[in-house]
C-alpha cells in the first residue's frame, strides 16, 4: 500500500526550522557585531607640584692693562663672591666655581680696547685682558636659590662685575609622578566612557587599545602646550599634566 507524503507538515517544520535559524543566526550575528563596537575617548590629569631643586648660575670678571694684575683682581671678586654666597646662607660645598677664561684686548683705532681685531677693527696692539669665571650652586631649598638670583646684584656695589642668570627649577621625582599621572588619566578616561556608554544603555567592555600622549609640565597656570611636551625649568611652582586616548569595547 503507497504511502502518502504529507508536504502540509513537512512545509510548516521546514518553516519553523527556517524561523529557528534565522533568529540563532541574527542572534549570533548581533553578539558578534556588538563586540565590534568600540568607543575612543581621551582622558587627562593635571597635578600642581613644586620645584625641589633650585640651580644658579652666575660669572664675574675683571680687566687690567697686564695679565697679571687682571688674575689678582679676579682672584679678590672670587674671595667676596665666595663670602657673601656662605653669609646667604650656602656651604663652601654647594658652591661651585668653573675654570677661568682668560680673553685679550686689543686697542681698536680710537685707542679704546676691544675683544675684536682686525685690519679694519684695530691698531694690532694688545690693550690689555679680561677674566672671567663662573660660579655655580644647587640646592634643595629653591626659595633661596630664587632669592639669591634676584638679589646677588647686590655684589656689584663692591666693586664686582656680576652677571646672574635666570634660575633653574627642576622636580627631580618625575618618572615615579609620570606613572601616576598617567593611572589617573587612565580612570578618566574610563569615566568618561562609562558616561557615554551609560547615555545610551551600554556597558563598557575591555581595553582595546591606548596611546599615551606627551606630558606637558607648564608653570603654574599656563596653558601653553607642545607636541614635543614641555618641561618648564623658569618656575617654582609648577603643573604637570598627562593625557592618554583608549578605545574601549562596547557590551
Amino acid at each position: 500500500m503507497e504511502k502518502k507524503i504529507n508536504y502540509t507538515g513537512l512545509a510548516i517544520i521546514l518553516a519553523l526550522g527556517f524561523v529557528i535559524g534565522a533568529v540563532i543566526i541574527s542572534n549570533t550575528w548581533k553578539n558578534v557585531s556588538s563586540r565590534n563596537v568600540t568607543i575612543t575617548v581621551t582622558g587627562s590629569a593635571s597635578k600642581e607640584i613644586k620645584s625641589d631643586l633650585g640651580v644658579w648660575d652666575g660669572s664675574f670678571s675683571s680687566e687690567s692693562a697686564s695679565m697679571q694684575e687682571s688674575y689678582a683682581k679676579l682672584q679678590e671678586s672670587n674671595k667676596k663672591v665666595k663670602a657673601y654666597l656662605i653669609a646667604f646662607g650656602f656651604t663652601e660645598e654647594q658652591i661651585k666655581f668653573s675654570a677661568i677664561n682668560t680673553t685679550t684686548l686689543y686697542e681698536s683705532k680710537q685707542g679704546t680696547p676691544t675683544v675684536y681685531y682686525g685690519e679694519n677693527v684695530g691698531t694690532g696692539r694688545i690693550a690689555g685682558y679680561r677674566l672671567s669665571q663662573g660660579v655655580s650652586i644647587e640646592s634643595g631649598d629653591v626659595d633661596k636659590i630664587d632669592k639669591l638670583s634676584r638679589e646677588v646684584t647686590e655684589l656689584i656695589n663692591q666693586g664686582i662685575a656680576i652677571n646672574s642668570a635666570p634660575p633653574r627649577f627642576i622636580y627631580t621625582k618625575l618618572s615615579d609622578l609620570k606613572i601616576e599621572m598617567i593611572g589617573l588619566a587612565t580612570q578618566d578616561a574610563k569615566i568618561r566612557a562609562e558616561q557615554i556608554a551609560q547615555a545610551t544603555d551600554n556597558d563598557v567592555g575591555e581595553v582595546r587599545s591606548s596611546r599615551t600622549g606627551v606630558i606637558q609640565i607648564n608653570a603654574k597656570n599656563s596653558t601653553e602646550i607642545s607636541d614635543y611636551g614641555i618641561n618648564d625649568t623658569s618656575s617654582l611652582e609648577k603643573t604637570i599634566t598627562a593625557v592618554v586616548n583608549i578605545s574601549f569595547s562596547i557590551d
